[in-house]
């Protein structure tokens, strides 16, 4: 049993006994001619005469109060000589670089040593050495069983006074330092230490503690100091031996802080590692649902950090790291697609996620303000066009589409003149009367820049109910519009054209099969959609005369009708371009897009002019290929990107066109609502001449700021 006094308290300690708490108490020890030193323990004790008596532990002596003081007053001069003596051995440990040295000596390797090395970044395995190999390093027995060549830096501790140690019993001696293991010690040991601003070998420590430097006690006392993070800290290394020196109390109350920080921080991540574990072991109809992830905030920095890491979207290096510890806490690889499965096993993501919807950040809803928003406009709009639109409800009106769409942009209707020629209308739906430019739906649009279509969803640059009920063409009701509308000629040129607002009535909402196989029954009755082939096929041979490349070729369009469904149901469908159906609507939107083009530039308006520059493809080139998709493919491989010009109309080689305007989709596309803006833009003004509607009054423009939405215009008289 050691007996070690530490500032005012007692530590009772050895490593063969099990671990008990030390016991503070103040005590007292003696020094007169009659007291003696303790051969061991190293401190005084009184050599009790007959005719002295004092209280003591356990029994009752006593003794004069003048020889108690005298007593007291000399062990006094003692303890001041005595720490005399140790500030100067204090002086020599720190300024004599021979003592130091000293206590930094490396034992010299030798067959049976018991050491400890470090196998890798993680592992420290106690072996005993075998034999040399090569110059300086050694062939030890680790722990494992496992004999393998050693590095002198790899080597952190030989175990002192061991020689010829028999490898069987390195599992019994860990076994045994592992039980002696008590941090504790070391706080009484770094107050003390501290007070005394003294530091201390690894045998010195186990001296103190453990009241032996034994073999087994000093590797405790190793592993202690090895594996503390607060009390001590390392003042001089050399090889495998170090000096430890207390660290300030300051500096250990802020490393306790981090300590009990990392330990709150460990315990809450098994936590979150245990919920994450439940929700998958869960079967699918009974997970969590999504919301129930992003209630908490702590919960919600996990799933958003996994949820980035699965996009490689990161922010910063935190939600990296955090992602990263998870994944290892839940035994994954630390991989996007770990993250990936990992949240869809927990139910947050389907299990056919499209990745690229969260890469592109792009919204599949809209928001309570947009929607809010848009119904506004549902029941408060107003027609600013009424009184100018023309009524076209007589006409015939064909809306032809794929058979699952949403919204419905465009129609068409067609004639034939007196004098023979053919006559189309492309009538275009009209949500500029619903949206103005720079409104909070319209700055929502633009954002979005195109509806979103998906095999298994569609997401729309509006918000549903607006795009349905007020935008979209509807077959049986009366419906605003423009209607371009086109007289050709026997070649398929433009010979006439106009831009109106306008009111149809769509008769029929055919899907493009339905509409090829009224083709192909050739109806008296539906002669208007046999003069929209006809119409079509003059202006497809215009277009290759004019240098146009037929790139008509095989589509492929999937549908998924139950996409959440872990096996859902795909639905392909094979589109030919070249269908007659598909080739007339194609046309008429083509033949839109060159009308607005000329509108456009007739009148100077800023627009979205596409164009393709002419690649002077030789189509020659490729005849040794199969007519149809294969060889259109192989055109469109070597076409030039296409441009964009808003001041004036540029060619489209490809199409054959002097100039192009995208405007058919404006309920589906920005840019084709932007063309809508441009083309219909209308203001209200007094003027002093000018009678009937209609009359062409000349202005002046004074003022004009485009980002504020501001034109001044003065007439001219």
């Amino acid at each position: 049993m050691a007996v070690r006094a530490v500032n005012s308290c007692s530590i009772f300690r050895s490593a063969s006994s099990p671990p008990i708490s030390a016991v503070r108490c103040r005590f007292f020890t003696f020094r007169s001619s009659s007291l003696r030193r303790h051969p061991k323990l190293g401190f005084q004790f009184p050599v009790l005469r007959p005719e002295q008596k004092f209280f003591g532990h356990g029994s009752v002596w006593s003794c004069s109060v003048h020889s108690l003081v005298d007593i007291v007053m000399e062990e006094l001069k003692f303890m001041r000589k005595r720490k005399r003596v140790c500030a100067a051995s204090k002086v020599g440990l720190t300024s004599s670089g021979k003592l130091l040295e000293d206590k930094l000596v490396n034992r010299a390797m030798e067959k049976g040593l018991l050491l400890e090395f470090k196998k890798d970044s993680d592992r420290v395995l106690l072996a005993v050495a075998q034999r040399p190999d090569g110059k300086k390093n050694w062939m030890v027995y680790d722990q494992n069983g496992v004999t393998s060549s050693i590095k002198p830096q790899q080597i952190t501790y030989i175990v002192p006074g061991i020689e010829n140690f028999d490898h069987a019993g390195i599992s019994d001696f860990i076994r045994k330092a592992q039980d002696n293991l008590d941090p504790a010690l070391l706080e009484f040991a770094w107050v003390e230490l501290l007070e005394k601003n003294k530091s201390v070998t690894t045998e010195e420590l186990a001296e103190m503690i453990f009241g032996s430097a034994e073999p087994l006690e000093s590797y405790c006392a190793h592993l202690l100091l090895s594996k503390d993070e607060l009390y001590f800290c390392v003042l001089e290394a050399k090889g495998s031996r170090s000096l430890y020196g207390p660290r300030p109390t300051v500096q250990v109350e802020e490393l306790l802080q981090r300590k009990l920080a990392r330990e709150a921080a460990e315990k809450e991540l098994q936590e979150i590692v245990q919920l994450l574990k439940a929700a998958k072991a869960m079967p699918l109809e009974a997970k969590p649902p999504k919301s129930s992830w992003i209630v908490e905030d702590k919960i919600r920095h996990i799933i958003e950090s996994l949820e980035s890491y699965a996009i490689d979207a990161c922010k910063n290096d935190e939600q990296k790291k955090t992602a990263g510890v998870i994944l290892k806490a839940m035994g994954l690889t630390k991989t996007a697609s770990s993250a990936v499965n990992l949240l869809i096993d927990i139910g947050y993501f389907p299990v056919h996620v499209n990745l690229d919807l969260l890469k592109f950040n792009i919204r599949t809803d809209h928001s309570d303000e947009i929607i809010s928003a848009a119904e506004s406009l549902l029941s408060e709009s107003s027609d600013p066009d009424e009184i100018d639109r023309k009524d076209l409800t007589h006409l015939k009106v064909y809306a032809i589409d794929v058979d699952e769409a949403d919204e419905l942009d465009d129609a068409l209707s067609a004639a034939r003149l007196q004098d023979g020629r053919l006559k189309v209308w492309i009538h275009v739906a009209d949500p500029s009367k619903f949206v103005q430019p720079g409104s909070l739906v319209d700055r929502e649009a633009m954002r979005r820049g195109t509806s979103i279509f998906l095999p298994t969803a569609t997401y729309p640059m509006f918000p549903e109910k607006l795009a349905m009920e007020g935008m979209s063409l509807k077959q049986g009701e009366i419906c605003n519009a423009v209607s371009v509308s086109v007289v050709l000629r026997s070649d398929g040129s433009i010979a006439e054209y106009s831009v109106e607002n306008s009111s149809i009535k769509p008769t029929y909402m055919l899907t493009y099969e339905s509409a090829s196989e009224l083709l192909h029954l050739n109806l008296e009755e539906e002669v208007e959609l046999k003069i929209l082939s006809e119409a079509a096929a003059l202006r497809l041979q215009w277009r290759l005369e004019q240098g146009a490349v037929d790139t008509g070729s095989l589509e492929a369009r999937i549908k998924v009708a139950n996409p959440e469904d872990p096996e859902p149901i795909i639905n392909l469908y094979v589109e030919n371009q070249a269908d007659p159906a598909m080739r007339l609507v194609s046309e008429m939107m083509i033949l839109c897009g060159e009308v607005i083009a000329t509108y456009g530039s007739c009148n100077n308006i800023p627009l979205p002019y596409r164009g393709q520059p002419q690649s002077n493809i030789d189509i020659s080139a490729f005849a040794h290929l199969p007519e149809g998709p294969i060889r259109s493919s192989a055109i469109v491989k070597v076409m030039r990107a296409a441009e964009i010009d808003f001041r004036k109309p540029i060619r489209h080689g490809i199409l054959g066109l002097p100039g192009y305007v995208q405007f058919t989709s404006p309920i589906r596309r920005y840019m084709d609502l932007l063309a809508h803006y441009q083309v219909g833009f209308q203001a209200s003004a007094s003027v002093s001449v000018g009678l009937h509607i209609g009359d062409e009054i000349e202005v002046w423009v004074e003022e004009a700021h485009p980002r504020d939405d501001y034109l001044a215009l003065k007439e001219v008289i």
